[in-house]
């Protein structure tokens, strides 16, 4: 039976002082401002266009992995759960499980980013008119709060594909695995997507796309300022800079100044020295063993990875009980 219902409008995000977080990175040495807030409207399109550059294999790669395999992680997941995504942005990916899921399922996409959130809610319930969905804009690190009271007794697994994970410390990511764990339940599951770890060469150039795009996102992070704090800033004085730095396993990406200057921003003057940056993201990158060893300390166990034929990244279900064997495919 279809769901004639209209998609319901997504629940408030919880208080979030964009220009509190600035001015306290900008304070801090080295400076640095958490990656939640490239993903306005802009900032999201952005992403978009490097999901699609050659360099940016990830989702790609993610993507082949879950046309491939999305039915036997269907069949993890269950019938009759509700599917929690965390960070949906467009929801490209999401199809490729949906398709496989019984009509009662019930879809949750949560994204910090509400025009995106709306937009990719509203094209998934055109493609499955039957799935009830539910979307929430929220930072996913606020996420107990919400969710469970709207879906108690179902069945409840996390989807979190694109590596996001990455963008948390080892110390940060086992935080949020045991939150994602507080919010499912001894019953409940996470199917996660993770990049592995590769060449410094093909790391760097999948930030450093040729065409632009990442610098621009980079870059929109300043303009973002400027437009929603009033901060005073010359945009173009700032470089994108990306790295692989293997001593930490991680991507590094930093906003470069090119000059003396300073940013004035709610009446202080943030100084900076030609060289000084702006760290604006870590994409920690883990080997299968690596991450099944970060998940147990938060206690999750290890059920099946995925990956694709290059090793490039592994696609992995968790789940809080130890009883089920591992399963280890291709």
């Amino acid at each position: 039976m279809k769901n004639e219902s209209p998609i319901p409008a997504p629940l408030p995000e919880e208080e979030d002082d964009f220009l509190a977080s600035v001015c306290a990175g900008l304070r801090q040495q080295p400076k640095s401002i958490p990656p939640k807030y490239f993903y306005d409207a802009h900032g999201s399109h952005l992403f978009d266009l490097i999901c699609t550059t050659p360099e940016y294999y990830p989702t790609r790669t993610e993507t082949e992995i879950l046309e491939r395999h999305g039915a036997e992680m269907a069949e993890m997941i269950g019938a009759s759960s509700t599917l929690i995504e965390l960070g949906s942005g467009s929801a490209t990916k999401t199809p490729l499980l949906l398709r496989h899921l019984a009509d009662d399922a019930v879809y949750l996409p949560i994204d910090i980013c509400e025009p995106h959130l709306l937009q990719s809610t509203q094209r998934l319930q055109t493609l499955f008119p039957a799935l009830k969905m539910h979307p929430l804009c929220s930072d996913y690190h606020q996420l107990p709060a919400h969710a469970i009271k709207h879906h108690a007794g179902r069945r409840q697994v996390v989807f979190f594909p694109g590596s996001t994970i990455g963008n948390c410390t080892p110390e940060e990511a086992v935080q949020l695995l045991k939150t994602i764990a507080d919010l499912v339940g001894p019953n409940g599951g996470l199917l996660i997507g993770v990049d592995a770890k590769k060449s410094t060469e093909t790391l760097n150039a999948a930030y450093n796309d040729a065409a632009g795009h990442t610098a621009a996102f980079n870059l929109n992070l300043l303009r973002r300022m400027q437009r929603e704090l009033g901060a005073q800033l010359d945009a173009e004085q700032f470089a994108h800079h990306a790295f692989y730095n293997e001593t930490h396993g991680r991507i590094e990406m930093h906003l470069v100044s090119q000059c003396r200057q300073e940013i004035r921003l709610n009446k202080e003057a943030f100084r900076f020295d030609a060289g000084e940056t702006i760290h604006t993201e870590n994409s920690y990158k883990y080997s299968a063993e690596e991450f099944k060893k970060l998940a147990r300390i938060a206690g999750w166990h290890l059920k099946s990875t995925w990956h694709d034929e290059q090793a490039l990244f592994n696609v992995h279900y968790l789940s809080l009980s130890a009883i089920e064997p591992l399963k280890l495919a291709r």
